[in-house]
């Protein structure tokens, strides 16, 4: 017997005309752009805001219902790194979190960060910031398909939905913003994968072999304390075993004793609530996911869900906390928890620069002047997580200072119409663990925006864009490019210091500190003509270097400047003394009578 409605066997062509919407819901959307940004996370959104920003018509194709990645979809609502560095969209966007509860101090909530929220309130704070932008639109519940490229150029993307609809987006340019460079085998654009043996980086840190490892990756859970009569533990989950979570509260961190009790106040949130994130014998997982299809790789990501569960069980059951239970006002999944996993690396581009750990810790004795070239910063030690993963090499928690990220880092070797952003920008394996952070990778992803929406303005490829207008729209936008500890935003004279530590003439001192590493520049400091004219000839040559350690005097600093420029000026004034020079007024009379941040650099940090 048929099993046919009155509609399902009747040819498509009389479907129509009984009913036209059937056939066009099988029709793709399509929308032109002029920069698409490929997933709202931590980079993807601030990607989408600073492109708007900046005059684009930016749309940002999400697959959760929320925007912001890291902090809100995948649940990890406590920031690593940074706080010293309160710059650009970071900046902004932490404001309005520590706005949002009342001040900074009910956002120190867990001694693993010095801000802590809420996933959710960080989606709306998000949300927010695009719903401003007029040129900012973002459509939600959509994944990447496949990549739209007219010979090396990708001019756009097709994505689906759930119920396999597609959704066509043409572009001048796309910005990749997923967690794991999900677009690049599509694109064509070359990438590594795992761990770089040692011989091919030079980094003491890195192992002896290379391998296909990434870090560890979590699906977080948030839990709510219910109260002290409250009972919510879950059902006990398959295959649960609570000699898998034996250790998880007894080890040591920096000196202090973790009982259960401190582990838990790790992440805890305001409104007392708690981020389940921890490696060591907890809900850390290690999956190679990352070249899976996706529907592969959602079924083994269940495996992480899974871990994740056990683990909530063991604190509930095992620990005693049965009052904490999964958080029901926080992500509305079927099983609580957060809507995607949190990766910590997946494919890594291999772009037009390439930054390693000895790039960070040694920037002025590399062969390439990556610093130069720096988009956005971060202070966080090299961190990965490999404990759940017995092949993998003990590595991580190299000491290092703060540090910038090069643009070249976001440019692909040979595809154009592409930026990439997030953690799959162009970086060995070692220093991943640093710049994946949630703060550095959403100063990447503003970056982004802002290479894409003068890529579109220039008509140019984003491999011909000026490194110099770059960086001057995110300092005109209080974004550092270099990662300055004691200059910060508010300083009058931030952007000129930023422009001449960019240039290499008065370089800086890096130190490893704690957890929140430093970079100086000094600026009351004063300078001896040995170090002023080896900076200075590195700009120029026609710069005599004079070697004398005798501290350098605002006239002779004048003299030397106004030798090489094309702005031959005579001093008026008791100000041109002979007395030293601070490294600040040195930094400003560099900035009035040479301009050597005008000077175009190409993406090794050397001049033309």
């Amino acid at each position: 017997m048929s099993r046919c409605s009155i509609f399902s066997c009747v040819p498509l062509f009389l479907l129509a005309l009984l009913d036209p919407s059937a056939v066009a819901a099988k029709k793709p959307k399509e929308r032109i752009v002029e920069v698409l940004v490929i997933g709202g996370t931590t980079s993807g959104t601030s990607a989408g805001i600073a492109s708007a920003r900046a005059g684009a018509k930016t749309l940002i194709v999400e697959e959760s219902p929320w925007l912001g990645g890291m902090f809100s979809a995948q649940g990890v609502g406590a920031v690593d790194g940074n706080e010293n560095l309160p710059s650009g969209l970071w900046k902004e966007f932490r404001e309005k979190i520590v706005m949002h509860y009342g001040g900074e101090a009910r956002v120190r909530t867990g001694w693993v960060s010095n801000t802590l929220f809420e996933p959710h309130v960080a989606d709306s704070v998000f949300k927010a910031m695009a719903a401003a932008e007029r040129d900012l639109t973002v459509v939600y519940g959509y994944h990447l398909y496949s990549i739209l490229k007219e010979g090396k150029k990708i001019s756009g993307a097709i994505f689906r939905n759930e119920r396999k609809e597609q959704l066509i987006v043409r572009a001048k340019i796309t910005i990749d913003a997923t967690d794991i460079g999900e677009s690049l085998k599509m694109a064509g654009a070359a990438y590594r994968l795992g761990m770089d043996a040692r011989d091919q980086t030079h980094e003491k840190g890195a192992p002896d072999q290379a391998n296909d490892i990434v870090q560890d990756l979590t699906w977080v859970a948030i839990l709510k304390d219910y109260g002290s009569g409250a009972d919510r533990t879950i059902p006990k989950p398959r295959d649960y075993k609570a000699a898998e979570f034996h250790g998880c509260c007894s080890e040591t961190v920096d000196k202090i004793k973790i009982d259960c009790d401190y582990m838990l106040q790790y992440g805890r949130m305001p409104k007392n609530k708690y981020m389940i994130n921890w490696p060591k014998y907890g809900n850390d997982i290690y999956l190679q996911v990352v070249e899976m299809s996706r529907s592969k790789r959602n079924k083994a990501l269940k495996k992480a869900k899974e871990q994740t569960l056990r683990f909530v069980y063991y604190i509930q059951d095992e620990l005693g906390f049965k009052h904490l239970g999964l958080a029901d006002d926080e992500f509305d999944t079927a099983d609580l928890l957060a809507y995607k996993p949190y990766h910590r690396e997946g494919r890594r581009l291999r772009g037009i620069s390439y930054l390693t750990y000895n790039d960070v810790e040694n920037p002025y004795q590399q062969e390439e002047y990556l610093y130069k070239t720096g988009i956005s910063v971060g202070d966080y030690p090299v961190d990965h997580h490999h404990d759940k993963n017995p092949a993998a090499p003990k590595v991580g928690f190299d000491p290092v200072p703060s540090f910038n990220i090069p643009l070249g880092a976001l440019i692909p070797e040979t595809i154009d119409g592409l930026i990439v952003s997030d953690k799959a920008i162009s970086v060995s394996n070692l220093i991943n663990g640093s710049t994946r952070l949630q703060p550095v990778v959403l100063l990447t992803g503003q970056a982004a925006g802002t290479l894409a929406a003068l890529a579109v303005k220039e008509n140019k490829e984003p491999r011909e864009v000026s490194i110099r207008m770059v960086q001057s729209s995110l300092l005109k936008n209080k974004a550092y490019i270099m990662p300055l500890y004691d200059v910060p935003v508010l300083d009058p004279d931030f952007e000129s210091i930023q422009k001449i530590t960019a240039t290499g003439i008065l370089k800086t001192k890096g130190e490893s500190w704690k957890w929140a590493n430093r970079t100086w520049f000094y600026p009351d400091s004063n300078i001896t003509v040995a170090e002023f004219t080896e900076g200075l000839h590195s700009f120029d040559s026609r710069a005599e270097v004079v070697v004398q350690q005798r501290l350098l005097t605002m006239r002779e600093a004048f003299s030397m400047i106004t030798s090489i420029s094309d702005h031959k000026v005579t001093p008026v004034g008791l100000e041109y003394s002979d007395e030293p020079i601070s490294k600040r007024k040195l930094a400003l009379l560099l900035i009035d009578f040479l301009n050597p941040f005008a000077k175009e650099i190409n993406h090794q940090g050397k001049y033309y």
